[in-house]
């Protein structure tokens, strides 16, 4: 599929599904575009899932500007999406534009940034400036501490009704995506359908337009508690302990060097 942003709304028409995982280095970002995923997106739980945090918000700017810069060397045919890190972007809409802009040039082909209505304003400020942005809705995982933790969202008829809203909001102010995370499957398919852009969901169940996944949680890599959406593909941290130990035993036995 074709990087250009056309390429998914053809496929969204089509009724064709995507898939994205994250990935936050050139090894893993090269072996998922060669494996024909649709979309690589560069996020910004690389603060938990590579740096060992509790949640995204110590990450910075200038740390997903790197991560951008190295996933986009791997990948000559995925999109390329870059998060918008905590404090980067709420500040102003001039401070939200420098901060894409960086990621842009550092080899995103879209951005995306946490928020429902408040972000409308910014992300037609955004829009207008030749930016494209993926706006993220539902659970937030940088309002995470406002949240009391890592809950699902619109589980009622008013925070349902507030995130049709929102969507819709976000999509008339030019947004290009727009990816739900944690809600009721069957919002997501309803909000799905009203929206004429494409639909990325992560634990919002099979309605929406296409998936992502942590490929940690993909690959078996992720060494803490992985949500109960997430599939295993493979049991990749036994697999790699297995083969440290092997080379650790050979080292000690002088089996190694040969």
């Amino acid at each position: 599929m074709s990087k250009n942003l056309a390429a998914w709304e053809k496929a969204k028409r089509e009724g064709r599904k995507m898939a994205m995982v994250t990935a936050y280095d050139y090894p893993f970002a090269r072996m998922a575009d060669e494996a024909g995923l649709d979309a690589v997106l560069v996020g910004d739980s690389l603060g938990m899932m590579v740096a060992g945090h509790a949640d995204t918000l110590p990450v910075s700017l200038a740390q997903m500007e790197y991560h951008t810069q190295i996933v986009a060397k791997g990948v000559t045919r995925a999109l390329v999406m870059a998060d918008l890190p905590f404090g980067s972007f709420e500040e102003s809409q001039a401070q939200a534009f420098a901060a894409a802009a960086r990621l842009l040039k550092a080899g995103a082909d879209i951005v995306k940034l946490e928020g429902g209505l408040p972000m409308v304003e910014t992300v037609a400020y955004l829009s207008a400036r030749a930016i494209p942005v993926c706006a993220h809705i539902g659970l937030t995982p940088q309002h995470v501490r406002q949240f009391g933790g890592f809950k699902k969202q619109g589980k009622t008829p008013e925070a349902a009704a507030r995130l049709i809203e929102a969507a819709l909001a976000l999509e008339a102010a030019g947004a290009r995506m727009v990816l739900m995370e944690a809600i009721p499957a069957e919002l997501a398919a309803d909000i799905t359908e009203r929206l004429d852009v494409p639909t990325i969901g992560i634990g919002a169940g099979p309605g929406t337009d296409g998936q992502v996944l942590v490929i940690h949680d993909v690959l078996g890599l992720n060494m803490d508690r992985a949500p109960g959406f997430a599939r295993r593909y493979m049991e990749g941290a036994a697999l790699v302990r297995e083969a440290l130990s092997a080379y650790a035993t050979d080292v000690r036995d002088v089996k190694f060097p040969a």
